[in-house]
């Protein structure tokens, strides 16, 4: 996906959106997405939320949209142009809502979670640089296989960082914060089935 998701968490008891950087036997250090890029400790209590493994709901039980994909949706349609803010009035909120994901949720998916989602997008577009997908027909053929064989390489290596993470007691494999609700409304699982999490 366009935004590269994958390093980028949100962390309970701490505002804003996090940079993993590296983990210690504390927790993990991270540090913010603004400027000046200002380091701190996660503790191993905190819970520690993926923004790459956090999905909306849909009417469609069996089915959510995973949040890179949701702001892959805000950045083809809004552009530079995105104007909203978690302050805005809750009806251009839910005109946005129904704009990027038409069937989600109405009973799952809050106003509370659209707006930490418009605040979540927000942070992550002015800090992260948006890639737009390359189509095939404007790759030449040997590089598309050469692009191929070095995203499964970096999978592999994704993987095993995680585990590392994961092992050092850092990241929480559960997505919940402690708010009532927000955009964390699945994780990107097995897409079959309800066992996905949610926040409490």
């Amino acid at each position: 996906m366009p935004y590269d998701l994958k390093e980028i968490a949100a962390i309970s008891g701490m505002p804003g959106l996090y940079r993993l950087v590296r983990p210690t036997r504390a927790g993990v250090i991270v540090e913010t997405l603004d400027e000046r890029a200002t380091r701190s400790v996660a503790s191993a209590r905190n819970k520690v939320s993926l923004l790459h493994e956090i999905s909306i709901y849909t009417e469609d039980l069996d089915q959510t949209v995973p949040l890179t994909e949701v702001f892959d949706r805000i950045q083809q349609h809004y552009g530079s142009g995105f104007s909203l803010t978690n302050k805005s009035d809750d009806r251009e909120l839910t005109q946005f809502m129904e704009t990027i994901i038409p069937d989600y949720d109405r009973e799952r998916v809050y106003m509370s979670d659209i707006k930490k989602l418009v605040s979540w997008y927000r942070l992550v577009s002015t800090a992260l640089p948006y890639a737009a997908e390359e189509s095939a027909e404007e790759v030449p053929a040997g590089e598309v296989a050469e692009k191929a064989e070095k995203k499964t390489s970096a999978k592999a290596e994704n993987a095993t960082e995680q585990e590392t993470l994961s092992t050092a007691g850092a990241i929480s494999s559960a997505t919940e914060t402690d708010e009532p609700a927000n955009p964390e409304a699945a994780t990107e699982a097995p897409a079959k089935g309800r066992g996905k999490k949610k926040a409490e």
